[in-house]
């Protein structure tokens, strides 16, 4: 390999202290590149808390390739050379280790063999992985600050909290949902209320309470893989329903009823994960209808809700007699805060979960309801979802600006991001060649019902800081932006 070097503007306009030179190695690039950062660390041309040029500058400057920058600050960044901050960029770490490490892969001949890996640092925070839908992290300190005073005042009844507790929660717990889930615009009483650990056990409950091993229930086409997971450990027969950009087509829904008349119908009618649609008012009406009259009861799992701004009613508000709501607070306020509040139609439903719920997961646990509690009664959880839905509206701006194509569906508030594939890529080659970068994504077959599955993929744009995920949307532009026979990983 020849020479490589480079000078690199700063963002104020003055030349970047670091001059980075790559002499010819038989070295694959990316690794060259991570190899040069640790030299230039150990002979002290590169300072702990440097900052690093931002990826695409030293792609420009070096005359490579971006995907081979981003991949080079990946390979450092596992190494624990290097580190990303939210807003900031990439700086050399303070306290780095500067022992060799291998690379992960090595060449031979005109292949290129995996190497042994050492062990990933605890420290690093992302790998570009944009396949866990969760919400953005929470980096203002103020809000950080008032989070972690709940906190504290939370492990003021730490001994109470470590026994067992009232099952389907305290009085005051199944307030505090009562509260949440007016701000939804839902009225509920808190006898009719069951606090639950996290939105996984209570569609886990309802399921077995709705239908047993063979009976049918209704779902989006693509629809959350949770659902088709305990659909099959129940034994249950999930039947896809057709949608338009609407949402689920209500005339399949009524066929379906018609002739293969199922339990329930699962939907998730807000920023629908995987797609983001949300369903009209006038098409939750129509689904309600058809569901009272086949005498079928609703599972509405509303995992997004609170993050739009003035969006439709839940489907629970318009009839509570038949909807069992699943109102979540993982997906608004943070991915380990397991906590979901189930709302069921009579009171003979409490008694019936209870069960299902007391055998399954005895309880919630008690630390993080009171947790979700604290929040909720002081205003910190309406303050946190607010700025995971800035931060949310932001990363789609950003992704929108960034990703090829038509106008996406994806919608401003969601935190996750639907990408049809362009023609001549499947979704398998898309995945595996992405893969080969180490930036992970969810392929449409997780959440496909019916077969064959679309040519898509789902992109989660908030377990990564603001950073990380700039720079892994631009790799994935730059992967689409070339015939995918040049992209090809495989040999």
């Amino acid at each position: 390999m020849q020479t490589l070097q480079g000078q690199f503007p700063s963002s104020v306009g003055r030349p970047h202290p670091w001059h980075a030179v790559i002499h010819g190695s038989d070295k694959p690039r990316y690794v060259a590149i991570a190899d040069v950062i640790a030299d230039d660390m150990r002979n002290g041309r590169l300072a702990p808390g440097a900052r690093l040029p931002a990826q695409r500058v030293l792609a420009e400057a070096l005359e490579v390739d971006f995907t081979t920058v981003a991949r080079g600050y990946q390979e450092a960044q596992r190494r624990g050379l290097i580190e990303s901050r939210v807003g900031a960029g990439t700086f050399v770490r303070d306290e780095a280790s500067t022992i060799p490490c291998a690379p992960e892969a090595l060449p031979v001949g005109d292949a290129v063999i995996p190497a042994a890996q050492p062990p990933v640092r605890s420290s690093a925070r992302c790998s570009a992985d944009l396949s866990m839908n969760l919400p953005p992290d929470i980096d203002d300190p103020e809000l950080l600050a008032r989070m972690r005073a709940g906190l504290a005042e939370v492990g003021q009844d730490l001994v109470d909290l470590l026994r067992y507790q009232e099952f389907g929660g305290a009085e005051q717990d199944r307030q505090a949902g009562v509260d949440w889930l007016a701000l939804r615009g839902l009225p509920v009483r808190s006898e009719r209320l069951l606090v639950c650990a996290g939105t996984h056990s209570a569609l886990h409950a309802v399921l077995g309470a709705l239908a047993k091993p063979g009976d049918r229930i209704c779902a989006e086409a693509l629809t959350y893989p949770g659902l088709r997971g305990l659909a099959a450990q129940l034994g249950l027969e999930v039947i896809g329903l057709p949608m338009d950009e609407n949402g689920i087509l209500p005339d399949a829904f009524a066929e379906v009823c018609r002739t293969r008349p199922p339990k329930a119908l699962y939907c998730n009618p807000t920023l629908q994960n995987p797609t983001t649609i949300t369903l009209s008012a006038e098409r939750r009406q129509a689904l309600v209808d058809i569901a009272r009259h086949y005498g079928v009861a609703i599972v509405e799992d509303d995992a997004y809700g609170a993050l739009p701004v003035g969006g439709p009613v839940p489907m629970a508000a318009l009839a509570p007699d038949i909807v069992f709501y699943i109102g979540g607070v993982a997906k608004v306020l943070g991915a380990g805060l397991r906590v979901a509040y189930l709302v069921v139609p009579e009171a003979r439903h409490v008694w019936q979960l209870s069960a299902f719920l007391r055998a399954t997961t005895v309880m919630a646990s008690p630390l993080t309801v009171a947790l979700a509690t604290r929040w909720i009664g002081d205003g910190t959880a309406q303050a946190i979802l607010a700025a995971i839905r800035a931060e949310s509206t932001l990363r789609q701006t950003i992704a929108r600006g960034i990703l090829p194509g038509p106008a996406p569906r994806s919608k401003p508030e969601a935190f996750h991001y639907w990408l049809p594939l362009p023609a001549g890529w499947s979704r398998s080659s898309f995945a595996a060649t992405l893969r080969g970068a180490k930036l992970g994504i969810v392929v449409s077959d997780a959440f496909s019902v019916n077969s064959p599955a679309p040519e898509a993929v789902r992109l989660c744009l908030g377990g990564c800081d603001r950073d990380e995920t700039r720079g892994a949307l631009e790799m994935i532009a730059h992967t689409l932006s070339r015939p995918p026979e040049l992209a090809s990983v495989f040999l």
